[in-house]
């Protein structure tokens, strides 16, 4: 005899799943191994029958962020992961090797959260813009922290970062020390999947356990060496919000290699969200804007309407792309 329910995957390992179920109690599941010959798995609705779950894992690497539905056998009080349901999103990297295809790091996020430091270590904007390409290239929202807001002038960190502001990008000034922007931000993690990323000391775990006291949310604990290249050892972890509102803090390493090879170079314009307004005024359609004529982006950084710094950032990356093309 079996019982059913649904879940959430928070972490992964060795074909063993840890499953958050919808009564917030914790299980570990394995993948159903029944295989047989069939059209690949997929139900009309996208969702995957249980038959294949095995085969269909191994093509789609079940992720960290799935929603799945559970088989427990009522004898043994064992749980197994026996369907896998349809993802609204997901952050994907090349899979391992460098070869063609992709490995989904993690499912079904609502936003990225890119948390960078007003000073030590200083902030890198153009460290930024890749994050927030990143997400705009996997259709997922995004907004900026700006934490250790303490250590600066309000004021010139507020001008520093208004180029987001004015681009449509929520951006947060926080304090830990201070106690400064937690409760709005706190409100926008509320009943949300949110990605957490950004340089190390920027104090991500320090303003999660701010915002959620008593949580012991540790993000960043998976080794630096994992964001240099090497596939194998890269996962992800959702770490349950302990609020009414639920929600999750995800933390995924190696974000920086997620999105961009899977760019196309025709597609980079409208992960500039100033370069997607203005676009379609330039002279020709194929405009790249970089020497063309007629071109109105060029104009508006001209004009100071459009950061140069993320004009620049918006040329550093077309020229990765475009070598990415020809390698």
């Amino acid at each position: 005899m079996t019982d059913m329910m649904n879940g959430v995957v928070l972490s992964g390992t060795g074909g063993r799943w840890e499953v958050r179920l919808e009564d917030g109690t914790v299980v570990e599941a394995s993948l159903r191994g029944r295989l047989k010959k069939s059209d690949g798995g997929l139900r009309a609705d996208g969702t995957i029958r249980r038959d294949t779950i095995a085969a269909a894992s191994a093509k789609l690497k079940l992720a960290v962020g799935d929603d799945v539905q559970l088989e427990r056998e009522m004898a043994t009080d064992d749980w197994a992961i026996g369907e896998i349901l349809p993802r609204r999103s997901q952050l994907a990297r090349r899979a391992p090797g460098g070869g063609f295809g992709q490995r989904v790091i993690v499912a079904n996020v609502d936003q990225v959260v890119v948390v960078f430091a007003a000073a030590k270590p200083d902030p890198h904007e153009r460290m930024l813009d890749r994050f927030l390409v990143i997400a705009e290239a996997n259709g997922i929202a995004a907004r900026v922290v700006v934490n250790k807001v303490e250590l600066v002038d309000g004021e010139a960190v507020r001008r520093r970062f208004a180029p987001y502001v004015r681009a449509g990008y929520p951006v947060h000034f926080t304090s830990v020390k201070a106690g400064e922007g937690l409760d709005e931000l706190r409100a926008v993690l509320s009943g949300r999947r949110s990605v957490f990323t950004g340089p190390s000391g920027v104090g991500k775990s320090s303003l999660l356990n701010a915002l959620f006291p008593g949580a012991s949310l540790r993000v960043g604990e998976i080794s630096e060496s994992v964001n240099k290249g090497r596939h194998t050892t890269v996962g992800a972890r959702m770490l349950p919000l302990p609020e009414e509102g639920g929600g999750y803090a995800i933390d995924t390493p190696g974000l920086r290699e997620i999105g961009l090879w899977d760019l196309a170079l025709e597609d980079l314009d409208a992960c500039f969200p100033e370069v997607a307004a203005l676009e379609h005024g330039c002279q020709f359609n194929d405009c790249r804007h970089i020497t063309e004529p007629g071109c109105v982006v060029r104009a508006a950084v001209q004009r100071g309407d459009f950061s140069r710094e993320r004009y620049e950032s918006y040329l550093h990356l077309l020229e990765e792309l475009h070598a990415g093309s020809r390698s």
